[in-house]
């Protein structure tokens, strides 16, 4: 028996029967954030399709996942509807589709947004529809809808009711991105929607454009992908690919150059330097401690150079406190919680780099 047919607060909200007018999510005025390059390529892809070339197998594909995406707009609708063609069926067996391949809907201005719905496709799905909001209409509201974390797409189109209004959303208060490097974690495994993932949380608070280069299990501290970001104009660089590094050797052998590419292209840019996690559930804790050792000494050597940009976040310390075995849903993949006390954990240094209030 399907739990819809006996439960339905699990039943989908669904589209049919209702008049709405759909328009391709990247159509002015909606806004299209997260994804750097789409504006000259047209191409749903996190990197320039163009370089994909130079990157590992594992970028390569990855690249085409869409987290840290988003579609913003103003609207006095009273439905809004979201119609997609993914890339691929969905399909992790400790991430649910809800995050891996589902989209999730917020309304409000600035860090004032509060979530309304997930829409998730079947198993089997590759296209699906949804209804993401269903209200009174006749009153503006700013929304804001996130794309998926560990999955692709295609199309993208939102639908709102024949004769609503459509503008454009309000400018964020950074005025630049803050770009994200790093692992699954990164990338927002295993989150339960694509808003909970600690980047975008990060993103709501803070009110700034999110570029999300997580690439799970693949972002090694490769040069090719920092020649990349050092082009982008940011806000901030927060560098947090620890868990990626298959040894410590690696890391200590990748991680200060990978930096000091990006700093010696953008000497004023602040860049936030952050450490692996899940501490109490690693087999190899004396790892963690030496490759913890590997990102303080790029962050020490930085400020001995005279550095004034440049911050430290300790992982150890991201899901201590009560309840810190709840924080993970495999002893190493965040869940809710974790990806929370993560963005918790970031937020004062990401402040600070940003020149924000505390």
């Amino acid at each position: 028996m399907r739990i819809e047919e006996i439960d339905k607060n699990f039943v989908m909200g669904s589209l049919e029967g209702r008049e709405l007018l759909f328009r391709d999510c990247w159509a002015s005025p909606f806004e299209l954030n997260g994804l750097a390059f789409f504006s000259e390529e047209k191409e749903f892809c996190r990197l320039p399709v163009a370089q994909l070339a130079s990157q590992n197998d594992g970028i390569r594909g990855l690249a085409w996942h869409t987290a840290g995406a988003q579609v913003r707009f103003r609207s006095d609708s009273g439905v809004v509807g979201l119609r997609c063609e993914l890339r691929n069926k969905g399909g992790m067996t400790h991430m649910p589709l809800t995050g891996s391949s589902g989209f999730d809907l917020y309304i409000g201005e600035g860090s004032s947004k509060r979530f309304v719905k997930v829409c998730r496709p079947e198993w089997t799905q590759v296209e699906y529809g949804g209804l993401l909001y269903l209200g009174a209409g006749g009153v503006e509201q700013e929304f804001t809808i996130n794309f998926p974390l560990y999955n692709g797409v295609k199309r993208v189109e939102i639908g709102l009711s024949p004769g609503a209004s459509v503008g454009s959303p309000t400018a964020f208060a950074v005025e630049k991105p803050v770009l994200f490097y790093g692992s699954s974690i990164t990338q927002g495994g295993c989150a339960g929607r694509p808003g909970t993932c600690y980047t975008q949380v990060l993103s709501r608070h803070l009110d700034f454009e999110c570029l999300n280069y997580g690439f799970s299990g693949s972002a090694r501290g490769e040069l090719e992908t920092a020649e990349i970001i050092a082009g982008l104009d940011l806000s901030c660089f927060v560098m947090d690919y620890d868990h990626n590094a298959p040894t410590s050797e690696h890391l200590w052998k990748t991680h200060e150059p990978f930096f000091k590419l990006i700093r010696q292209r953008q000497p004023k840019l602040p860049v936030v330097l952050v450490s692996r996690p899940d501490w109490p559930w690693n087999v190899s804790p004396e790892g963690c401690i030496d490759r913890r050792k590997a990102v303080l000494a790029t962050y020490n050597n930085a400020v001995s150079a005279g550095d004034k940009n440049v911050y430290f976040v300790d992982g150890e310390l991201m899901f201590a406190g009560i309840d810190s075995d709840s924080c993970t849903v495999d002893g190493c993949h965040p869940n809710d919680l974790g990806f929370y006390r993560m963005a918790q954990a970031i937020e004062p240094a990401l402040r600070m780099a940003l020149g924000l209030k505390a």
